[in-house]
């Protein structure tokens, strides 16, 4: 198992994966990093190395979750990060899935029952996330800065109460790739068709990692915080 380290070159981490790119977006990093370290950008960037280099190995590779490294870290880190990814969903994931299925739908020559059903899929699959990520922008990640911050807990609200209202979307990703795999009918641009499926399953991997650092770290976390505030 690959796992990067601080003392290695940035330019480095990215050839080894270039899926990495969005994540180190989400930390403020741009290209044009020369032959700098890690280690050298996190200071540049007054980024953590170690926040940074957990979260990159996490996403780089499945079988590697540090999570007691990573539950030593500021739930304002973590929530921060959280945010910064929310945000590329919203603005780079959702409106290129929905350009390329749009894309899809004109390519199909026929009245097909098939892309039909992809379209309403998505359509309701998209409403329940951002449902779902809109729910912790307003009242999850809002309660947790103002439990670090203030050291008051809301006597309406634990943490336990969201978490019961935390459910995976993500798995809903796999039945639309079936749907796609196994019900469509030859008569649709190919190309444009792998490009949305490929789109969905990097996705579908980093929502996953996604819902590991909110289940795995923040709730924990944030629950010893409220067991010593008196919850």
């Amino acid at each position: 198992m690959e796992i990067f380290k601080k003392n290695d070159k940035l330019s480095f981490v990215i050839h080894r994966n270039y899926h990495l790119l969005p994540v180190l977006n989400r930390f403020g990093i741009k290209l044009g990093i020369k032959d700098k370290t890690v280690d050298d950008i996190c200071r540049e960037m007054k980024i953590s190395t170690g926040f940074f280099l957990a979260i990159i190995n996490t996403y780089n590779n499945e079988e590697y979750f540090p999570r007691e490294e990573l539950l030593t870290f500021s739930p304002l880190e973590i929530t921060h990060y959280l945010k910064k990814t929310h945000q590329y969903y919203f603005l780079v994931v959702i409106p290129r899935l929905d350009d390329l299925l749009e894309k899809l739908i004109a390519s199909n020559t026929s009245d097909f029952k098939g892309l039909k059903m992809v379209d309403v899929f998505y359509k309701k699959y998209k409403e329940e996330l951002t449902q779902h990520i809109n729910y912790e922008e307003e009242r999850v990640f809002p309660y947790v800065i103002n439990l670090i911050k203030n050291k008051k807990i809301d006597p309406r609200y634990t943490i336990r109460s969201f978490e019961t209202e935390h459910s995976n979307v993500d798995e809903k990703l796999n039945d639309l790739k079936n749907l796609i795999i196994k019900y469509l009918t030859p008569d649709y641009d190919e190309n444009i068709c792998n490009d949305f499926l490929i789109t969905l399953s990097l996705f579908e991997k980093d929502l996953e990692d996604h819902a590991r650092i909110e289940d795995k770290i923040l709730m924990p976390i944030t629950i010893e915080i409220e067991n010593k505030e008196g919850r």
